[in-house]
């Protein structure tokens, strides 16, 4: 049987897009209602809002409010700003994201981990937060509208869960000196445990008595969910409301037990009261009565300028993914809702908000319909700004400690790492080259090295494919059968070509004919063309020849492009025993063939 003419002659051919026609048609996209109402999705659900809806996204907003005001508060402390900016930046990222926000689980905030990773510059002036924040927001923002949500893809699981262990056990770390009522000369890891166990002395009694019994308090309220009997949905909305009620009992005892001044309880403090001024980000500063330009600014915050949204990104889409039931997450206009929340958020005097993943928990666990949810949590959170400043001034920092471990305990999936163990052991590289730097060195170059190893293992597999060489007889002929298991690119070219080559060498039988199965090779770029061109020419010399057995139409195009005496090397259509025969007597194809697959073979894996 001879080859298909219509495939030889596409050997030749290669088909190029329409650059007028692409154009037109992302024109006519971009002008399509579709496309707005993607942009915007509130355009696509608020008409379609229902009466019913209205209950249960009132009592999810309640309930995911009563959670962010006191995990605001203390994600506020933990950047090392005043309480308040926690709460600025959960009220303008609820609303924010009502309209650019695809997911009506998701609730966005200030986080513990974009908290701590701000905390560095913070801590010079509040001006370096809001700052990060206007220009994550606006790196976020451009990437989502350039459709860079697919990058998200390049970060493993392994890599995200090693960021996500480190982030809290260092969080969780830093706040142990605040549950015993000392005062923590950092958030870094080491710096923390070794300060607390050098002033072991000085533990105040009652911010460790208050903050260990809470703890204990938030660990067994989260397991009231568990409970078969009774009415399961208020065991539930306990659970739910446990932040609050911990806030509530831990500010009320400090209340009580204040007397002319004295105060058992190291407490939160002065809380600015009112909304927050709507103005410009700081394009400058002054930091103790000296000027500080907007290039000083942006060469102190150096690294975070890409770290920052890098994470904000993937908690968003991890978190959307997570909650999206069965429906496609689009990442990149999670991205641009992101963006728009932390633009919006930067004039209202934000710090870096993100996805939460505890509080987008409380809200799916409530029964949100719609991301109008979000619109009561700002509002109460609004509302706790006007009204209740003066009540957060008696919070005792132990309480938030505690709230703030609890949350962290739940972050750390140790069966994460039984579950890689058990699926590939080769995924703990990145996990730990990951979790080891963030710990040790920084979560900003941490998540980095993670990538990096990540990439690192990706480039070694693509470099060594798995090849499967075996040695048949087919009507009395040496036949090496090469079958290629992934697809070949440049760095996989000469590995593939070193491969054969030194099979045929170490045979001690005559081989006469190489086959490289092309089922698996989808496309092959210009390194690989000039590697097959190569191995033709070793295998010429070891006075053997070389088929291509019904390789891609494509991929077979670009090396006969490249040299066009190649193309008879490229058979389809035909059966091995065939294409065997007709190569050592082209006059009868047709005789009788048999195959002998019972010796030696080779997988290089």
């Amino acid at each position: 049987m001879r080859a298909n003419d219509n495939n030889e002659e596409n050997l030749y051919r290669e088909q190029l897009p329409d650059v007028g026609t692409l154009i037109r048609e992302s024109g006519r996209k971009f002008c399509r209602p579709a496309t707005i109402t993607n942009k915007f999705p509130i355009l696509s659900w608020l008409p379609r809002y229902r009466s019913g809806y209205v209950v249960q996204d009132f009592i999810a907003g309640f309930t995911v409010g009563l959670t962010t005001i006191p995990q605001a508060i203390a994600y506020g402390v933990v950047a090392g700003l005043e309480p308040q900016y926690g709460l600025y930046s959960a009220f303008m990222g609820c609303f924010t994201y009502i309209v650019f926000g695809s997911c009506k689980d998701v609730t966005i905030a200030t986080t513990a981990i974009m908290a701590l990773m701000v905390n560095q510059y913070a801590t010079i002036s509040p001006d370096y937060a809001v700052l990060v924040c206007f220009l994550a927001g606006s790196i976020i923002l451009l990437l989502g509208l350039l459709n860079m949500g697919v990058l998200v893809r390049f970060i493993s699981i392994p890599v995200i869960t090693g960021f996500t262990m480190a982030a809290a056990t260092t969080i969780g770390s830093a706040q142990i000196n605040n549950l015993a009522g000392l005062k923590g000369p950092s958030n870094d890891l080491l710096p923390s445990w070794q300060h607390f166990f050098m002033n072991l002395t000085s533990i105040r009694i009652w911010d460790a008595l208050l903050g260990v019994l809470t703890l204990v308090f938030l660990l067994l309220m989260k397991q009231l969910t568990k409970i078969k009997w009774g009415h399961r949905l208020v065991w539930k909305y306990l659970s739910l409301s446990r932040n609050a009620l911990a806030v509530i009992f831990g500010t009320f005892l400090a209340y009580i037990l204040s007397r002319d001044g004295n105060q058992p309880f190291r407490v939160t403090g002065n809380i600015t009261a009112g909304l927050p001024p709507f103005r410009l980000p700081p394009f400058s500063t002054v930091v103790d009565g000296e000027y500080v330009s907007f290039g000083d600014m942006i060469g102190t915050v150096g690294a975070s300028l890409a770290s920052i949204p890098m994470i904000a990104i993937l908690e968003i889409v991890a978190i959307s993914k997570a909650f999206s039931k069965g429906k496609i997450v689009d990442a990149s206009q999670e991205m641009i809702a992101l963006g728009m929340c932390n633009i919006m958020g930067s004039f209202v005097l934000s710090m870096p908000v993100t996805g939460s993943f505890t509080r987008t928990a409380v809200n799916n666990a409530s029964g949100v319909r719609t991301p109008l949810g979000g619109a009561v949590t700002g509002a109460l959170v609004l509302m706790a700004l006007a009204f209740l400043t003066q009540t957060f001034y008696y919070i005792p920092k132990s309480t938030l400690a505690a709230l703030i471990i609890a949350a962290m305990i739940s972050l750390v999936e140790l069966e994460r790492i039984s579950d890689m163990w058990k699926a590939k052991k080769r995924d703990l590289f990145p996990f730990v080259v990951t979790i080891v730097t963030c710990l040790f060195w920084s979560l900003e170059y941490g998540i980095v090295c993670g990538i990096v190893a990540n990439l690192i293992y990706i480039l070694y597999s693509s470099a060594r494919p798995q090849v499967l060489i075996t040695l048949e007889k087919i009507n009395g002929y040496e036949v090496a059968l090469v079958d290629v298991k992934q697809k070949l690119d440049y760095a996989s070219a000469e590995y593939l070509k070193e491969k054969v080559v030194a099979y045929l060498n170490q045979q001690d039988c005559k081989i006469l004919l190489v086959v490289i199965k092309g089922q698996e090779i989808n496309s092959i770029d210009y390194t690989v063309a000039m590697n097959i061109i190569s191995l033709q020419g070793d295998i010429k010399a070891l006075n053997c020849d070389l088929i291509c057995w019904n390789w891609n139409i494509g991929s077979a195009g670009v090396v006969c492009r490249l040299k066009s005496d190649m193309r008879s090397i490229f058979k389809f259509d035909y059966e091995l025993e065939e294409l065997v025969a007709s190569h050592f007597d082209p006059s009868n194809t047709a005789s009788t063939v048999t195959i002998d697959t019972s010796q030696s073979q080779v997988n290089a894996a």
